[in-house]
């Protein structure tokens, strides 16, 4: 099953770290070979250097950015706070990947109402979009996080009422499909605490970690990419999809990078709006969770989304990180196949973070 074949595929915020790996992994042919693959974001700066590194150009000159429309892989300019930014681009397109967000957990503290905008309204213009304009898009996938399971921060908010915006909208555009993509911290990732261990290992230390108790689900950019095709593969209208990952204490994260360096541990405390442990489905979402092979689905509450479909629960609790936790050996293990150990990941940091 090709989906992409011969098709048109939006990806916002498409110059993220998730986006950049959406489209090396489109472009590899896995999902088809796409008539147009857009990126749409609103900075012009990283649009200019992915557009280089797919030219293949050693030197940037104004003229890369000519004949963008007529190239499979299209650049945008635009915002999905903007209603007609969105609108614009989306004519003729029959899969869109929701993946621009405000992400970060204290800038969402700092200016929630920004994040309102970015991650509640973008979701809410996007099916507007689609509504208003009786566009035919195949399915929608909307990108979201264990942050938005029991919520206690702004970010995790506004991406749970985004969980709600798109499952909501199979009713409202009854000729499309939209489904959630729910996961946690990505290792490696802008932001994320891998990078942040490296630096300060390559410092000499200490290395700071915020409570012993810590755990973290332990998912790649790739494992991302593959959640989110499968969800287009397989999901229902309205299911969250929530994959099935391993899952370490941050302290032997640490442990593990640092190896046999002379390089001490620090606890500095958990922060504001930090959890000790990602939940990625809630005990309350349990009963209505059910089996997808390596993958959990949400079914959505609504019985007009859900229809009569009768399943079986998969859980009878909440899915933590908590949960089958690894050793230190395992999460050692773990971070040496994903080529995420100091001596090999500084070059993909590099790239990832540019």
């Amino acid at each position: 099953m090709k989906p992409f074949e011969g098709k048109r595929v939006l990806i916002t915020g498409g110059t993220g770290s998730l986006g950049k790996t959406l489209v090396r992994r489109i472009l590899s042919g896995e999902m088809g070979d796409p008539e147009k693959l857009i990126i749409f974001s609103r900075d012009e700066a990283k649009q200019h250097f992915m557009r280089v590194e797919y030219q293949n150009r050693i030197a940037a000159t104004d003229e890369i950015i000519y004949h963008n429309f007529q190239q499979k892989l299209e650049f945008r300019i635009g915002d999905v706070r903007d209603y007609s930014s969105i609108a614009s681009v989306m004519p003729g397109v029959d899969f869109v990947i929701n993946a621009a967000a405000m992400k970060q957990v204290p800038t969402c503290e700092y200016f929630p109402y920004e994040a309102i905008i970015t991650n509640v309204m973008g979701a809410e213009n996007i099916v507007r979009a689609i509504q208003e304009h009786h566009l035919s898009v195949d399915t929608v996938v909307g990108v979201s996080t264990d942050k938005a399971c029991k919520p206690v921060n702004v970010m995790g908010m506004t991406k749970a009422v985004q969980e709600r915006v798109f499952i909501q909208a199979n009713m409202r555009c009854p000729g499309t499909r939209f489904v959630c993509t729910r996961y946690g911290n990505v290792l490696a990732s802008r932001g994320s605490v891998i990078p942040l261990f490296h630096e300060q290992i390559r410092n000499g230390g200490p290395v700071t970690v915020t409570t012993p108790e810590m755990t973290r689900f332990l998912l790649s950019l790739q494992d991302a990419v593959s959640l989110v095709f499968d969800a287009i593969k397989g999901a229902q209208r309205g299911e969250t999809w929530v994959p099935r990952a391993p899952s370490s204490l941050v302290t032997n994260i640490a442990k593990a990078l640092i190896g046999d360096r002379d390089i001490q541990i620090i606890y500095t405390g958990i922060r504001p709006g930090e959890k000790t442990h990602e939940i990625m489905i809630s005990e309350e979402e349990a009963y209505r969770t059910v089996d997808r092979g390596k993958y959990y689905g949400i079914v959505p509450m609504l019985p007009e989304v859900s229809g009569d479909e009768v399943f079986t629960s998969a859980r009878t609790g909440e899915y933590s990180s908590a949960e089958d936790v690894m050793t230190l050996k395992e999460t050692e293990q773990l971070l040496r196949d994903r080529k995420l150990m100091l001596e090999d990941a500084s070059p993909r940091e590099v790239e990832i973070l540019r």
